[in-house]
């Protein structure tokens, strides 16, 4: 059986709701079958869209410009999706020093003004060099 062939593992029983595990392991070329109870792997339940995402992320080597222009969207919905895949992952991000990521927060809602018409390119322009200087 070919990859494209098989389902995806269920992670509960569809009667009782309760855990399943793997009760058995075959070998498509040898035929060789072995029983026993084998826990599931343990994957963050992803939906395909941050799937997918994920795969532009690595693909793109976390380069955040690169993901913007693969994807078509702005920088702050980049970083959000990126926040919603560490959740869905239980993943707490490594901590940058306060005022780094306080002007990665000012940059962001800058962008974000711009994209939504907020402000215009020279007004976002003229904030974002005030916060590189900081």
């Amino acid at each position: 059986m070919s990859k494209g062939e098989m389902h995806a593992i269920p992670r509960l029983c569809p009667i009782t709701g309760e855990p399943l595990f793997v009760s058995e392991l075959t070998s498509s070329k040898s035929g060789i079958t072995i029983r026993g109870k084998f826990a599931l792997p343990e994957e963050p339940e992803l939906s395909n869209e941050q799937k997918e995402f994920l795969t532009v992320f690595l693909r793109a080597r976390g380069v955040i410009s690169t993901m913007e222009k693969e994807l078509g969207i702005s920088y702050p919905t980049v970083r959000n999706k990126i926040d919603a895949l560490l959740e869905a992952m239980e993943l707490d991000p490594f901590k940058a020093d306060r005022r780094q990521e306080g002007r990665a927060e000012e940059k962001a809602r800058i962008l974000q003004e711009l994209e939504d018409g907020k402000i215009s390119a020279s007004e976002a322009k003229d904030q974002l060099k005030k916060v590189g200087a900081k």
